[in-house]
């Protein structure tokens, strides 16, 4: 496993991080330790999950919330050096209840939600707190009040965003540094071969910052693992996953057959082409079963050539590079 900086901090991380979003959804928590104990093995400190991770994403009182940090808090549980290897990561911003502030980035909120989190978790300290989404209706003089709190008490290490858009990291920033913090160290963002807007203006913002990207969604929901010849062997899709096929066969035609050509998986192609990008910092993969988690790390050992990597641009082109050059002189 390779390890990297987490943006301009001193924190190293894994260049996969385990995403555990399925944690009580699509993988239930035997088959949920497994994968954790199999991300240790195979060198993986990087654990993201997320205060509504593990269910339906919104208050349902009746299939509860939180059940992902609820899993990963009974793993650490077990003992051992389980929190000492790990550096764990999770959100907030999402609703986590019915009131009317159980949900943004209010201090009222940050403070409640953290302290469920670690209560979830089963543990002192989270490593990295992230901001699930932008929250514009709040000042950034509230925000960064309520985490440097929960710093100084030793409850937070690293703050993080998600989902923000290039002024929104300039702002945050800007206001970090005239509370003397460091700020964000790192961006989770959509970004994969299939969606690649964060280049115009995201990306260009992370790097002048410092700012490690952390992408969801390598694989564009598994249509980048090799999703034709899958289903050439007899597996069933979803609907929508169905519908984006048609809408990209063409696209994935070319895509298989290049990897093929390569000798290489196309999942491993797609995290490879995501990891050659200086500024990212870990790809996040979400495997249902251990077996999917063995088979990741090959993207690690894949160089790809300039001449693949123009050939992967004009299968899956994007916005054209950086704004402003992107669309004007």
């Amino acid at each position: 496993m390779d390890y990297k900086h987490l943006g301009r901090s001193g924190l190293r991380v894994s260049r996969l991080a385990l995403g555990t979003m399925n944690f009580g959804d699509a993988t239930d928590e035997p088959t949920a330790f497994q994968i954790m104990d199999a991300a240790l093995e195979a060198g993986i400190n990087f654990f993201d999950t997320a205060d509504v991770y593990g269910g339906p994403q919104t208050p349902d009182m009746d299939k509860g919330f939180g059940i992902s940090e609820e899993i990963i808090g009974r793993w650490l549980a077990q003992g051992g050096d389980r929190r000492d290897r790990i550096v764990l990561a999770t959100k907030v911003y999402q609703p986590m209840g019915l009131g009317r502030n159980d949900k943004y980035l209010s201090a009222y909120h940050i403070r409640r939600a953290c302290e469920a989190s670690l209560r979830r978790l089963q543990t002192d300290h989270i490593d990295l707190y992230q901001m699930h989404h932008i929250d514009r209706a709040t000042p950034w003089e509230e925000i960064w009040q309520a985490m440097d709190q929960l710093m100084r008490e030793g409850k937070v290490t690293y703050v993080g965003s998600s989902n923000f858009a290039g002024w929104d990291i300039a702002t945050a920033q800007n206001a970090a540094t005239s509370r003397h913090l460091l700020g964000l160290v790192s961006e989770q963002s959509l970004y994969n071969l299939t969606a690649r807007t964060v280049e115009l203006e995201v990306i260009p913002a992370l790097r002048y910052y410092g700012v490690g990207l952390i992408p969801w969604s390598p694989l564009a929901g598994g249509l980048l693992g090799g999703v034709l010849r899958k289903m050439s062997e007899g597996r069933r899709a979803s609907d929508q996953v169905q519908q984006q096929i048609e809408q990209h066969r063409p696209q994935l035609e070319r895509y298989e057959a290049l990897c093929s050509d390569l000798g290489e998986q196309p999942a491993d192609v797609a995290l490879a082409w995501l990891l050659h990008n200086p500024v990212l910092t870990s790809a996040i993969i979400g495997p249902r079963t251990v077996e999917q988690l063995k088979d990741s790390p090959r993207a690690l050992d894949i160089s790809l050539s300039q001449e693949t990597l123009r050939e992967l641009d004009d299968i899956w082109p994007g916005p054209g590079g950086e704004a402003p050059q992107a669309y004007a002189w």
